[in-house]
């Protein structure tokens, strides 16, 4: 009896103990010790020479140094494997000490935190950018928002030892600016909480019917009229448009910044340009050789909805167009994908232009649907030519699988929302890599409850914190195809979202949530339990400066 007591008095210590390592997303495999690390005084921190990695270093270490007031030395080793310091750095109070292991994942840590040092083993810099994140976690809160906090007296890190990797390599968000436009500082901010929950793509969708938001050289009405519309509002039924006139764009100046911003975060931008539907900002600037039907007047859509002015990909200028805004995308955003929509496009002006009816005919289908495949088939023609390092993958929305697919060959990937689960089993099978974005309940600009305090947006408030936790990517998905997975990723669409704090209300915390399904093995989850770590993260959100839904919060 008395042993049973003790063990169970054990348990609660440690448990108690681990409540208060508040870490989001959970690490794969975690134990608490006794003790801590305090940051202060002479510390080194043991680096091999390696340009990647000491850009890491020296970033954690300037972040210490404007949060905390610590300066941290660092010190360099020629060897793989850590073996010591010079004698120059022997007498320092305490050592953070890095090792390249190469058998480890690429985004994967190990962590060990004792009373005078600190190890971390990763294979590549975004696995020690990863374990620096989780220290930054394990510190005051002030830390990760980048804000001094002068009253804290001592800076102390708890005694841990953690195991860690993702469970997907794809953990993203999307961001539509083609309804309403935020601007440079925003983005940044929503890449920092991204960066904090260990989230590693931002999927940038830049064009709609009501804006195009970036800036192509060789098209300057694309942004000198596509960029701006004549009302602040999307109209949608009772709300009609209120003559304002309103839009902005991002110079590709402006576009490199935040991707070098984002690089440095270890988070890839991915850019959408949605053609050939939910395109009439575009049609609307070039209508000469855009639109299907140029002799009627087009301007930017101020409604919400699905427009029925498309691309008139039957035209060789628009397929020229559309190649040469990939080749200038190409240059400003240096990663693997390029996402091309494809979702929600109507076919009506198509069936009733002699062109697109011509076409048809001449690839030999009878649904207008290949019209669009057959668009893209070009596009990815022209990608296949260009030198490898130019060379981009393409992402579309799930509704592609219902053409001539298969004439786009199996290098490509389907992002699955409207039927998530079905659709994603179905690119899979048919052989293509595919990313979970169920609208339900991944979209997480739809209301996070029912209050009648909730600003107006989507949904009926059942997209709740919980909803979105409790969502299990990928299950009873075959074995065979779960290499087709990609990851996960939420969504945030803007109708009805004109400010950048309500995006971050309806944002957070559900975007920590969908991080933690990204990165959590599926067994480690627990709704209950992450609403428990969840609560420091009010003080995370006060200092960043972010706005929050305060559902979950005590």
């Amino acid at each position: 009896m008395k042993k049973t007591l003790f063990f169970l008095l054990c348990m609660l210590a440690f448990t108690l103990q681990a409540q208060e390592i508040s870490l989001v997303p959970m690490p794969a495999q975690m134990s608490v010790g006794t003790g801590s690390f305090t940051l202060g005084g002479d510390i080194v921190i043991c680096q091999p020479k390696d340009k990647a990695i000491a850009k890491v270093v020296k970033n954690f270490v300037n972040e210490i140094k404007a949060t905390t007031g610590v300066k941290i030395k660092t010190d360099t080793y020629k060897k793989t494997k850590f073996k010591g310091v010079r004698k120059s750095n022997k007498k320092a109070a305490a050592h953070i000490a890095l090792s390249v292991d190469e058998t480890m994942g690429d985004e994967a840590y190990r962590l060990s935190v004792k009373e005078k040092l600190i190890t971390i083993n990763a294979a590549k810099p975004a696995g020690f950018f990863y374990a620096f994140q989780t220290l930054k976690q394990l510190l005051p809160r002030n830390v990760m928002a980048g804000v001094y906090d002068a009253s804290v007296e001592e800076w102390n890190i708890p005694a841990v030892e953690i195991e860690d990797e993702p469970r997907f390599a794809w953990r993203g968000f999307m961001l539509d600016e083609g309804r309403h436009f935020y601007g440079k500082e925003e983005i940044k901010k929503i890449i920092d909480v991204m960066a904090a929950y260990k989230m590693n793509r931002f999927h940038w969708h830049l064009t709609e019917d009501q804006g195009w938001r970036i800036e192509i050289k060789k098209y300057p009405k694309l942004t000198e009229v596509g960029a701006w519309r004549n009302s602040r509002v999307c109209g949608w039924g009772d709300v009609k448009p209120d003559g304002i006139r309103y839009g902005g764009y991002y110079t590709q100046k402006d576009a490199r910044e935040i991707v070098e911003y984002a690089k440095e975060r270890f988070i890839e931008i991915i850019p959408e340009v949605d053609i050939p539907g939910h395109s009439q900002a575009a049609v609307a600037s070039y209508p000469e050789f855009l639109a299907c039907d140029p002799e009627n007047a087009h301007e930017v859509w101020l409604w919400q909805g699905v427009s029925a002015d498309v691309i008139n990909v039957a035209n060789p200028r628009a397929v020229q167009f559309a190649k040469d805004v990939i080749d200038e995308l190409t240059d400003i955003f240096p990663y693997k994908y390029i996402h091309l929509g494809g979702d929600e496009c109507p076919t009506y002006k198509w069936e009733h232009n002699s062109d697109c009816q011509a076409q048809l005919k001449e690839i030999g289908s009878t649904n207008y649907r290949d019209l669009q495949i057959n668009f893209y088939r070009q596009i990815k023609e022209h990608i296949a030519q260009k030198p490898a390092d130019e060379q981009r993958s393409l992402i579309f929305w799930n509704e592609v699988l219902h053409g001539n697919t298969a004439s786009l060959g199996n290098d490509i990937t389907i992002m699955s929302w409207i039927g998530a689960d079905n659709a994603a089993k179905e690119a899979a099978k048919r052989g293509f890599n595919t990313i979970l974005s169920p609208q339900i309940p991944y979209y997480i600009n739809r209301k996070q409850s029912n209050l009648p305090t909730e600003p107006h947006s989507q949904g009926y408030g059942t997209e709740t914190v919980e909803v979105v936790y409790n969502y299990i990517p990928m299950n009873n998905v075959a074995l065979e195809l779960q290499p087709k997975y990609m990851g996960v990723q939420a969504n945030f669409w803007t109708e009805w979202v004109e400010t950048a704090d309500i995006v971050q209300y309806l944002m957070l915390p559900r975007l920590a949530a969908v991080a933690e399904a990204g990165w959590t093995p599926q067994e480690r989850r627990d709704y209950n339990d992450f609403v428990k770590r969840m609560q420091a993260e009010t003080e995370y959100y006060r200092l960043k400066g972010v706005n929050y839904g305060k559902h979950i919060f005590e």
